[in-house]
């Protein structure tokens, strides 16, 4: 079923999930390896940016991610700077309950997400980018079929030091490779 998985549903961020957002926002730990711009938000902030940026989006589609069993939002992926004409966007995901991280759901949100950018909004290519120093998403990244593309040298300031940012791409028959070869390692 598309935007359902056996353990996550994808549904569309509203207005009415700003206050969880704004807390997955402040929490550094969240943020520090996903967001450029560690910084603290006051409530408004966090609702203009929720309304004009992500409801309102033109040329985005941002997804609550539900774990199904609880019912509850831990965290948000998106499309964004979705170019119809090219076919292109680029995907964004923050697992915000950090419980659930390092237990697949991330990976689980990416897949119902790039499922449907290619088969509903038939993009030719997703494309993200990824702190260096978060291994572990590349890892995830490298694992799903996103390619290394290149590498903004330095462009990153954290804790004291200079990290590369890794920009990655997927195409569409790339990824519908990749489904195939896992289904034929699972024996589907």
């Amino acid at each position: 079923m598309l935007f359902e998985s056996n353990r996550i549903r994808l549904r569309k961020m509203s207005l009415g999930d700003v206050e969880l957002y704004h807390s997955w926002r402040n929490d550094i730990d969240v943020m520090n390896s996903t967001n450029p711009l560690l910084d603290v938000y006051s409530l408004e902030e966090t609702r203009e940016f929720v309304e004009e940026v992500i409801v309102n989006s033109r040329s985005s589609k941002s997804y609550m991610i539900e774990e199904k069993n609880r019912d509850n939002a831990i965290g948000i992926t998106s499309l964004v700077e979705i170019d119809l004409k090219n076919r292109n966007a680029e995907c964004i995901i923050d697992i915000g309950e950090k419980e659930f991280w390092g237990k697949g759901y991330g990976r689980e949100a990416l897949l119902l997400l790039l499922e449907y950018a290619f088969l509903e909004l038939n993009l030719h290519r997703i494309s993200l980018k990824v702190f260096a120093f978060n291994e572990r998403a590349v890892g995830l990244y490298s694992r799903i079929g996103f390619k290394r593309e290149g590498i903004s040298r330095q462009a990153l300031y954290r804790n004291g030091k200079w990290h590369d940012i890794v920009h990655m791409g997927i195409l569409k028959q790339e990824y519908f490779l990749k489904i195939g070869e896992r289904e034929k390692d699972d024996g589907t």
